[in-house]
This record gives C-alpha cells, sequence and structure tokens, in this order.
C-alpha cells in the first residue's frame, strides 16, 4: 500500500537541512555522463569512510548501523520523498552526526559519489520485482552492479539480505557472472551462527512469520 502524500512535503522537507539531499535527475537517461560529485566532507562536517544503504526505507536499519559505527559515514538513499522525511525527522531527534539521506536512483549514484570511495554497500529487502520482464529493475541486475563496482574502493563489500528466494538465487547468479566472489551465504540467517546482524523493520516482521532470510556478501 502505498504511503499517502505527507502535507507541505517540500517544506518539511527543508527543515531537515543536511539531512536530506536530493537529486534531480529521474528524467534523464541513465546512458548520458554527467558527473556532479558531492561533497561529502562538507555534508557530514568531517572526513571519513563511506557506508551506502541503498534502499533505506523509514531509515530504521541505516540510523543503528550509524550509532553501531560512529567512525563512518552512513549514507542511505531511497527514492520516495515521502518515506525519507520520516527518515530524516527520526534521525534528527536522535541526533545522529554521522548518518545522511539520498533521495534519488541508484543507477545515478556513480555520477554523485567519487568512484571507489564506498567501504560498502547495504542491499536490504530491496523490492525483487518478481516478474520476469521487470527483472532489469532489481538492485542486483547487471546495470546496478557496474554501477556498485564504480563505488565501491579495493576490498570493499555488498552485504544483500532479502526474504526471496528466487531473487536471491538470481543475486548470486549475477554477482558471480560480474565477477564477485561470494562468502558468508546463509540460507536461514536467524538459524545460523553469524553474530552482528542488524535487524530491519522488514525483517522483524518476517522473522515473526517464521520467513527465513536469506544473506551473502560480495566482493571483488
Amino acid at each position: 500500500m502505498r504511503m499517502r502524500r505527507k502535507k507541505n512535503l517540500e517544506t518539511h522537507l527543508d527543515e531537515c537541512g543536511v539531512y536530506f539531499t536530493e537529486l534531480h535527475e529521474s528524467t534523464l537517461d541513465t546512458r548520458e555522463k554527467s558527473e556532479s560529485f558531492l561533497n561529502l566532507d562538507e555534508l557530514f562536517g568531517r572526513t571519513a569512510p563511506l557506508l551506502l544503504e541503498i534502499g533505506c526505507g523509514k531509515g530504521g536499519f541505516a540510523a543503528k548501523l550509524a550509532k553501531r559505527y560512529p567512525e563512518f559515514n552512513i549514507l542511505a538513499v531511497e527514492k520516495s520523498k515521502n518515506v525519507l522525511l520520516s527518515a530524516c525527522k527520526d534521525a534528527m531527534a536522535d541526533e545522529i552526526p554521522n548518518l545522511r539521506f539520498l533521495c534519488g536512483g541508484a543507477e545515478y549514484l556513480a555520477r554523485h559519489i567519487k568512484p571507489h570511495t564506498v567501504e560498502r554497500i547495504y542491499l536490504n529487502f530491496s523490492c525483487p520485482f518478481p516478474k520476469a520482464r521487470h527483472a532489469s529493475r532489481r538492485l542486483t541486475a547487471p546495470a546496478f552492479l557496474d554501477v556498485y563496482k564504480q563505488l565501491l574502493s579495493k576490498d570493499a563489500q555488498i552485504h544483500q539480505k532479502t526474504d526471496h528466494p528466487r531473487f536471491f538465487e538470481f543475486s548470486i547468479e549475477n554477482l558471480t557472472k560480474a565477477g564477485f566472489k561470494l562468502q558468508n551465504v546463509s540460507l536461514d540467517l536467524h538459524n545460523s551462527d553469524f553474530e552482528g546482524n542488524i535487524m530491519t523493520e522488514y525483517e522483524s516482521r518476517f522473522v515473526e512469520l517464521g520467513k527465513p532470510i536469506y544473506r551473502l556478501e560480495a566482493y571483488l
């Protein structure tokens, strides 16, 4: 169910200050090349290694991540401004200094984040787009993996979690074809010996329903 657009959304987003940044490229052909790198040192008010979550939703995971790793800058990406308003307000209320939110599509990120500066990419419960004709929209489709390759620094990783087995198989196949190596692959995360997991809102619901959570780490 789609969230109803919040009243005076743009005004409220303006009040979020540095917590909210928007990319104005939704109508551009992704094949066009136009680089305009974000000044992340200015945005965060410091220089620190960068972690990136793509598809952050209401920002719960990103907030927990930022609190666990204060030595990192956390940039959380989401396409819905409506959803990001809640995320920004929560981060402001908690006064989380190392968390910022970016509104835009993953396909544009290589134009706005300098090459090979991301230490880790998180893909948490991305939309699986189950219909075959929509496979190119999945965040582990080849075009998106090409973007991630441009962003990731040496020895950086992609961490993915999903409740959707076919999407997980799709991800493994595409990551392998793109030259990524896999480690810590789990077909049932919460019945494994993996430690340090940060739960997302969706994940909590799925676990309550008894659904297995699939997880992997990928690196070049």
